[in-house]
C-alpha cells in the first residue's frame, strides 16, 4: 500500500518566511485563521477559528455499504499545503484484541481489520492526568532510524477512574443469542462477563436486558439493582441460543428499552454484546446506524460495543459504536472480560467528555511532511474543530488517547515543531473547553529505542499494525511506516520492553509479534 504524506506549505527565502509568519500571527490575534497554533491554553476558551481545507491523509480503506473495508487508496487527492490534522477522539481497542485472537488461531488478520490507532490505544500510558473532567495534553517524540524522520506522540488523558464518584448508570444489556453465539467463547463468555459487571455496579445503578436472534425481546425492563441484583443475575443465567441474527431488531429494541427506562442525571448507555454477524431482517448497516443516530440526538444514549467470537463482524460493530457515540472492545476469554467489565468498568460506563476532537498544527518552518498513523475513519475537517455541532468522540474516566505522527523535519530545523489542542463538551452542561500542549524540535529524543518506555511501546504497537496492514515484514520497505525495523527486530524490542515494564499486556504484544513473524 502506498503511503502519502501531507506537506506543509514550503517556505521561500528565510526573510520572506519570517514576514509571512508575522502576518499570519497578526491575523490570529485578530480572530482570523489560526495557522500555526502557537499559544498554549490554560483550559479557557479561545476565540480563534481554525479554518482550512479538509484534514488527514487519503484513507487507505474504503467503507462499503455493507460495512466492509477495502484497501483502495484515494487517488484523487495529492499531497497538500495544509499543515493541520484534525480528528475525532477514539478509544476503541477491538481491532487489536481481535488480531490477537486470530494470530492465536494460527492465522494472519485481514489487513482491512487492522486499525493502527486501536493497537496503539490498547496499552497503558504514563500521561499526567487532570484533577477534574477534561484532558491533559502531552506532546513528545523521538528520532527514528530513518534519516530525517521522527515519531511524534500526542497524548491525551482524562482524570483517574474512581467507582465512588461517578453518576448513576442506566445500562441496557443487548445480547446476541443467535445460533452462532452457541460456540464456546461466545454466549457463555457474554453471560460470565455481564454477571461480573452486574456484581461491580452499585445499588443506585439500573440494568435492563434485551436479547435478539431472529427477533428481539425485552427480557428485563430497566430495574434498579438495589434489592433486585439476584433478579438481574437470574435473567442473565437463563440466556440460551436460538436461531439467526437479526442485529437490526436487537439494536432497535435495545434503544427503545433504554429510552423507556431513561434516567435523568444518569449515564444512559446500551451495552451491545455480539459477534456482529447480521444475517436476518434489516442487515443494511446504514438503516441500523440511523436508528442509533436518532436515539443519540434525542436522548443522549451512548453505545458500548463488545465483540466476541473467532468469526467477528468487526467493521459493522465499529461503525455502530462510532455512530452511537461510543466505543468498542473485543474479549476473547475470561482475562479480557475481567479487564473490560471489571477493571475498566468506570471508563466503560461513565463519561467525562462528549464530542471530543483533537487538532495538531505543525510548524511549516520546521516540518516538511507529516502523516497521522491511523484514525482514517475519524477524520474531521479542519474548519469543524470548533464547530460543536460536528460529532466527535466520547471519552470516559481513566482513558488515555494516543495519536502518533510520522514527521519529517527540515534539514537543520530548530524551534517550534507542533501544537496539539483538544476540544470537548462537558457531558452535563455541554459547555465547550479546550486544552493545548506544544513540542519543540530540541525536545525530541535523539533515538526512538532509548526514549521513555511507554513511547517505545506505542511505537512498537504502531509498527506492528503497519506490518500487518501493508504486508511488510522487513525493515523500511516501500510503504512502511518510517523507521519500521521489521517483525523480527520488532519482536526483540517488544520482549525487552516487556521485561523493562513488567507489563503483561506488553508481553502479550511481544508474543503476538512472534506469531505474526512465523507466518510472514
Amino acid at each position: 500500500m502506498e503511503h502519502r504524506y501531507r506537506t506543509p506549505r514550503q517556505g521561500t527565502a528565510p526573510g520572506r518566511t519570517r514576514r509571512l509568519r508575522a502576518a499570519l500571527l497578526a491575523l490570529t490575534a485578530t480572530g482570523g485563521l489560526l495557522l500555526t497554533a502557537c499559544s498554549a491554553s490554560d483550559g479557557g476558551h479561545s476565540s480563534a477559528d481554525r479554518s482550512n481545507h479538509s484534514a488527514g491523509l487519503p484513507a487507505p480503506y474504503g467503507t462499503g455499504a455493507d460495512g466492509s473495508r477495502s484497501a483502495a487508496p484515494d487517488e484523487s487527492r495529492s499531497p497538500s499545503a495544509d499543515h493541520l490534522s484534525t480528528f475525532a477522539l477514539d478509544v476503541d481497542t477491538a481491532s487489536y484484541g481481535y488480531a490477537r485472537r486470530v494470530l492465536d488461531e494460527g492465522r494472519l488478520p485481514d489487513p482491512s481489520q487492522v486499525r493502527p490507532e486501536e493497537f496503539v490505544n490498547s496499552f497503558r500510558q504514563d500521561y499526567e492526568r487532570p484533577d477534574g473532567n477534561g484532558f491533559t495534553v502531552s506532546v513528545d517524540g523521538a528520532r527514528t532510524d530513518r534519516t530525517g524522520w521522527s515519531l511524534v506522540r500526542v497524548g491525551l488523558a482524562t482524570r483517574a477512574a474512581h467507582t465512588d464518584d461517578r453518576p448513576p448508570a442506566a445500562l441496557t444489556f443487548v445480547v446476541d443469542v443467535s445460533g452462532s453465539m452457541g460456540e464456546p467463547g461466545r454466549l457463555d463468555l457474554a453471560k460470565r462477563s455481564l454477571g461480573a459487571m452486574t456484581d461491580r455496579l452499585r445499588d443506585g445503578d439500573s440494568v435492563a436486558l434485551v436479547t435478539f436472534s431472529d427477533e428481539a425481546r425485552t427480557v428485563l425492563p430497566m430495574t434498579r439493582l438495589a434489592g433486585h441484583r439476584g433478579k438481574v443475575h437470574d435473567a442473565i443465567d437463563e440466556l440460551e441460543t436460538e436461531d439467526s441474527t437479526n442485529l437490526g431488531a436487537g439494536v432497535e429494541k435495545g434503544y427503545a428499552t433504554a429510552a423507556e427506562g431513561l434516567r435523568k442525571g444518569a449515564t444512559n448507555r446500551v451495552v451491545l454484546v455480539s459477534d456482529g454477524l447480521a444475517n436476518t431482517g434489516d442487515t443494511d448497516p446504514d438503516t441500523i446506524l440511523e436508528r442509533i443516530s436518532r436515539e443519540r440526538r434525542d436522548h443522549g444514549i451512548t453505545l458500548f460495543g463488545v465483540g466476541v467470537g473467532s468469526d467477528y463482524g468487526d467493521a459493522l460493530m465499529e461503525r455502530l459504536a462510532d455512530k452511537g457515540d461510543g466505543h468498542t472492545a473485543y474479549v476473547s476469554g475470561d482475562d479480557d472480560a475481567r479487564k473490560v467489565f471489571v477493571d475498566q468498568l468506570p471508563q466503560n460506563v461513565d463519561l467525562t467528555a462528549r464530542d471530543a476532537k483533537a487538532q495538531v498544527a505543525f510548524d511549516p518552518e520546521t516540518v516538511a511532511e507529516f502523516h497521522l498513523v491511523g484514525y482514517e475513519d475519524r477524520k474531521v475537517a479542519d474548519e469543524d474543530f470548533r464547530d460543536d455541532n460536528v460529532d466527535g468522540g466520547e471519552v470516559g474516566p481513566g482513558h488515555t488517547v494516543t495519536a502518533l505522527y510520522a514527521v519529517r523535519t527540515r534539514p537543520g530545523a530548530d524551534g517550534h515543531l507542533a501544537t496539539a489542542s483538544v476540544r470537548w463538551l462537558d457531558p452535563g452542561t455541554r459547555a465547550p473547553h479546550e486544552e493545548s500542549g506544544e513540542l519543540e524540535t530540541g525536545a525530541l529524543h535523539d533515538r526512538l529505542w532509548t526514549a521513555p518506555h511507554r513511547l517505545q511501546v506505542a511505537a512498537v504497537a504502531a509498527y506492528f499494525a503497519d506490518a500487518l496492514r501493508t504486508g511488510n515484514a522487513t525493515a523500511d520497505r516501500t510503504g512502511a511506516l518510517p523507521g519500521n525495523p521489521g517483525l523480527a527486530r520488532l519482536g526483540e524490542r517488544a520482549h525487552a520492553l516487556a521485561d523493562a515494564t513488567e507489563d503483561k499486556d506488553v508481553q502479550h504484544l511481544a508474543e503476538a509479534i512472534d506469531e505474526a513473524d512465523l507466518m510472514k
